[in-house]
């Protein structure tokens, strides 16, 4: 092996020991070079192979010669100048360093530009911000048969890629070639050189730049000089402006290290939805690279994947037993499906694929590798293979299957990888679209066409994606274990869907749609489509929706059976029984039931699509909206998504500028109440309410039978709050009669509905629904006459004083105060306030009942006297009540005439007996507050005494009742001596 040095030695001139070595190198003749495309010199040759042919050259073939050494394309410089950033449609985002460096050239801010050999150096300056200098930038560019190989910047800014300063120097060496000023490789310039012309040369060179380099020159000149060094052992010298020899490696420059610390950096902040985004951008960039068959492509993610096994969080799950992000995992995931798109990449060689093949074993190997479900607990249940989504298994309607791993989703993405190489084969890229669009530019549809398969006559790689694409999407697969593997299916179909719609689809794709629909159908067990499905089935609603949108303008017939097979949800089939009653969504038994199908809820909504798709193309056709409303009532369980499906397929129905479609709207109707009856007995639903408003409008739309349905048969679809207070005032409000138009007779029959419905529901549940039922039945005097009835049998049979208040207050508002008194006189036979509830509740409900049993008269006062003895056992309650009574003379008489002048003494019945009961309140509630005070609570009790006072004062002889009350607490707790001296110093 030669040394290194060696592999740069260029263009010393031949010495002593190889007379004429330089002239035998530059035998030949010139113009052969013209014979040989630019492409190949640079691309195919050494440079020194014609390092001399080139200085005899004429001038025009070696402008030509070194203008293709230097990349061709901006596309290149665009690629290794981002990181995959996209901004904003119809945006330039101006920090995208080559947008800046595309700016600086059109600026004139590149001069002074020189290409010796293979490097190219120039300036770039750079306006400074406000107030600031302008800044220079010196640039240098080493290349390689059309790769950029080293750049260096005086920026010193560090990053993935390249600065805007290196972007603007190679986009004007591509732009304008021929106004660089052009020297040879230095080595041939020094070869050119006499003694004393090299001798000044280096004295020139080394006094230039004495501080930086004279050391070095010092030490090349001692070992030169010493005839045994290694220097002088090597033939000829390094050049930097040579460019490489044929047998070494080139690839464009990539700040290995830079990448390192970056992918690092993002790792640590792995949290964080922007680090994410970066290491997708870096994803990005890979993928970039192998489409334009880079080497890099593969060397940024051998970098990249170091780093992400050196992450320190995998080892702290692994210890925990604990699973990855679900951030992390779709790292992770990313990152293997670009080994795949490496190692199988037809233009490797066999031995880079050798290499990889090798680092992959040994990674595989590392403790911290994480595992493919991205999970490190090894005990989690696991799926028994159905080869032995068991006799439990086998249930009528369901059968065995053959393929427990699905080809979508599966860990290498077999069906994804294939699908995107057979349309990267068939992806147009029309030259004239510009590298980087103005801002108005649009965002472009990616154009295909059909490519010929080479040996297929008939075949094109774009048919193949197609039918490689439903192949996997319908094959019938177990669904697998696991959250993050199940996702991971959910992902993988959406993201094969996501390619089939950006392929237009002409009558050539059309033909295969409609033959792969019809193989699916006929697939048996193989198919998801098959008539006989596996119970853990992954469901085939996603590729149907595709299927069905697709194949509807072309063949309605297969498209509606195609997706009405598909509705199928073989789990919850055999876990609903066709006839048996379904559970409470809210059950915990059903959430508990499929504890493996981590992803149900996304599926049923899935499903729920399909329907909706299915409901809303088939508007107008009574024929095939029956049967996808059989299928809806037969395989969707959710009340949720079936009440969705309601309301999509009301509103379909009802367009705004036509009339509207009844056959759909019965349906929807009949979905609605299918809710209805599923969710009767969840009573704390939060739905149901609007689901009850939805309903009774949607039976609205429909016609006025329609509502007298539902009110007639309301015991079966709502529970007698909802019926009284939604469908029936809903139903019968001034809005509602008015959409219907209805004349006065079949308006009667509507209201005649509507009270006989809440009639029943006072009935059944007269503490919510007797109010409801007399408001709605007040214009009818029988029917009202009918429902203050039910409240009265209510009252005796246990309605609770709230709601006889509530009745009570409603009767005196609808000036009926003698019902209202009677109800009053039930609701307080039913109270009990003790002595300290003086923020009861009920407190001004009573003090209502009072105040209405006062302005009937001395009768009616008389009459609920005892009624509050009885009940009220609170003394300032009591008190207040005695107090109001004793302001005004009770009564009114029949004409308006006051039937008693003066007001009722407290000491006089009726009032004498709430007056004992007031005095009485107050001794029993002093004793039983004595029996536990504290200090802090002696002041509130000496307020309480001045108002017991205040209430013994009423009584003819209430001093010396009081007087008698304090001396007995004076003797009785004498032991509280501070409390004492405060009552004698107050009261004496």
């Amino acid at each position: 092996m030669d040394p290194p040095a060696a592999k740069r030695s260029r263009g010393c001139p031949a010495g002593p020991e190889e007379p004429g070595a330089g002239a035998a190198r530059g035998r030949g003749r010139p113009e052969a070079l013209l014979d040989l495309s630019a492409k190949r010199v640079a691309e195919s040759w050494a440079f020194e192979q014609v390092e001399e042919r080139f200085s005899r050259v004429p001038e025009p073939v070696q402008k030509r010669i070194v203008f293709w050494s230097f990349p061709r394309s901006e596309r290149e410089i665009c690629m290794y100048s981002s990181l995959g950033y996209q901004p904003p449609e119809g945006e330039h985002d101006a920090r995208v360093p080559f947008t800046r460096g595309l700016h600086l050239l059109q600026s004139g801010a590149v001069d002074r530009v020189l290409q010796v050999g293979f490097h190219l150096s120039g300036n770039v300056r750079e306006p400074g911000a406000p107030g600031e200098p302008e800044r220079l930038f010196h640039v240098s560019i080493s290349f390689d048969r059309c790769k950029i190989t080293s750049v260096s910047c005086g920026c010193d800014n560090r990053d993935l890629f390249y600065c805007a300063h290196v972007v603007a120097l190679s986009l004007y060496r591509i732009r304008h070639a021929r106004q660089v000023e052009l020297r040879l490789p230095i080595s041939e310039t020094l070869s050119q050189m006499n003694r004393d012309q090299l001798q000044k040369f280096v004295q020139y060179l080394i006094s230039a730049h004495h501080t930086e380099v004279l050391p070095t020159a010092q030490r090349l000149a001692d070992e030169i000089l010493l005839l045994g060094s290694e220097i002088n052992l090597v033939h000829g010298a390094p050049d930097p402006t040579a460019g490489a020899g044929i047998e070494d490696a080139n690839c464009w420059h990539l700040d290995e290290e830079q990448i390192q610390e970056q992918v690092k950096q993002l790792l640590s902040n792995g949290g964080y939805y922007g680090a994410s985004q970066q290491l997708r951008s870096m994803f990005s960039k890979v993928r970039e690279m192998l489409r334009m068959r880079d080497s890099n492509g593969a060397r940024m993610l051998i970098l990249m994947t170091e780093q992400f096994l050196q992450d320190p969080r995998l080892a702290l799950w692994r210890q925990q037993g604990a699973g990855m992000t679900d951030r992390c995992r779709q790292l992770w995931d990313e990152l293997g499906a670009l080994w795949v798109c490496v190692v199988l990449s037809p233009h490797c060689k066999p031995e880079e694929r050798a290499g990889w093949l090798q680092l992959l074993g040994r990674w595989d190997k590392l403790d911290v590798c994480p595992l493919e479900e991205g999970n490190y607990s090894f005990d989690s249940p696991r799926l028994q293979p159905a080869s032995a989504p068991s006799p439990e298994l086998l249930q009528k309607g369901s059968t065995c299957i053959t393929n427990t791993e699905g080809w979508v989703g599966h860990p290498l993405d077999p069906i994804g990888c294939l699908c995107r190489a057979l349309l990267e084969a068939c992806r147009l890229e029309e030259e004239t679209l510009a590298l980087y669009p103005d801002s108005g530019s649009e965002k472009r549809k990616v154009p295909y066409q059909h490519v010929p398969v080479p040996g297929s006559p008939g075949e094109s790689y774009l048919v193949l994606a197609l039918e490689v694409a439903l192949l996997g999407l319908g094959q019938q697969r177990a669904l697998p274990e696991g959250l993050y593997a199940q996702d991971k299916v959910v992902r993988s179909e959406e993201q094969l869907l996501a390619l089939l719609e950006e392929v237009d689809l002409d009558e050539r794709l059309v033909q295969v749609l409609r033959k792969q629909a019809a193989l699916l159908l006929e697939g048996g067990p193989f198919s998801g489509f098959g008539e006989v499905l596996f119970r853990e089935s992954v469901p085939m609603h996603t590729c149907a929706r595709y299927l069905f949108t697709a194949l509807l303008p072309h063949d309605p017939d297969l498209a509606y059976r195609l997706a009405l097979r598909a509705m199928r949800l073989p789990v919850l089939e055999t876990a609903f029984p066709a006839g048996d009653p379904h559970p409470s969504p809210l059950d915990p038994i059903t959430s508990n039931r499929f504890p493996r199908w981590f992803i149900l809820g996304h599926l049923e909504t899935r499903q729920c699509e399909l329907a909706s798709a299915m409901l809303t193309a088939a508007k107008g056709d009574p024929k095939w909206l029956h049967a996808v409303l059989g299928s809806i009532q037969q395989n969707i369980h959710s009340p949720a998504l079936l009440f969705k499906l309601a309301q999509d397929a009301c509103k379909t129905a009802t367009p705004a500028s036509a009339p509207p479609d009844t056959t759909l709207l019965g349906i929807a109707l009949e979905l609605g109440l299918q809710v209805m009856r599923m969710t009767l007995n969840t009573m704390t639903w939060r739905r149901r309410r609007e689901m009850v408003r939805w309903l009774v409008s949607c039976a609205t739309e429909i016609g006025p039978q329609a509502l007298m349905n539902i009110m007639q048969n309301w015991y079966s679809l709502f529970t007698p709050v909802e019926a009284a207070t939604i469908v029936a005032v809903t139903g019968t409000t001034h809005a509602t009669l008015l959409r219907l138009q209805l004349d006065t007779a079949r308006r009667e029959e509507l209201w005649a509905c509507a009270r006989t419905l809440a009639l029943q529901c006072a009935m059944k549940d007269p503490q919510n629904c007797a109010l409801p039922a007399l408001t709605l039945c007040e214009k009818n005097h029988a029917a009202f006459e009918a429902a203050y009835q039910i409240v009265l049998d209510a009252a005796a049979g246990g309605l609770g004083h709230a709601h006889l208040f509530t009745v009570a207050r409603y009767m005196e508002h609808r000036g009926l105060p003698l019902r209202a008194y009677k109800l009053a006189t039930l609701a307080l036979a039913q109270l009990s306030i003790a002595f300290n509830q003086d923020s009861h509740p009920a407190v001004n409900d009573v003090l209502w009942a009072c105040s209405l049993s006062h302005s009937l008269g001395r009768h009616e006062l008389s009459a609920i006297v005892p009624l509050i003895v009885r009940s009220v056992h609170c003394a300032p309650m009591l008190s207040d009540i005695l107090r109001r009574w004793t302001l005004s003379a009770p009564g009114l008489g029949p004409l308006g005439a006051r039937r008693a002048a003066k007001p009722l003494g407290a000491d006089r019945a009726p009032l004498c007996q709430l007056l004992d009961a007031a005095v009485a309140a107050y001794i029993t509630t002093s004793h039983s507050r004595l029996t536990h005070i504290s200090p802090r609570h002696y002041g509130d009790f000496i307020e309480f005494l001045g108002k017991a006072r205040e209430t013994f004062l009423l009584a003819p002889d209430g001093h010396l009742q009081f007087a008698q009350f304090l001396e007995n607490l004076k003797q009785t707790y004498k032991g509280k001596k501070k409390l004492m001296l405060l009552v004698r110093e107050r009261f004496g």
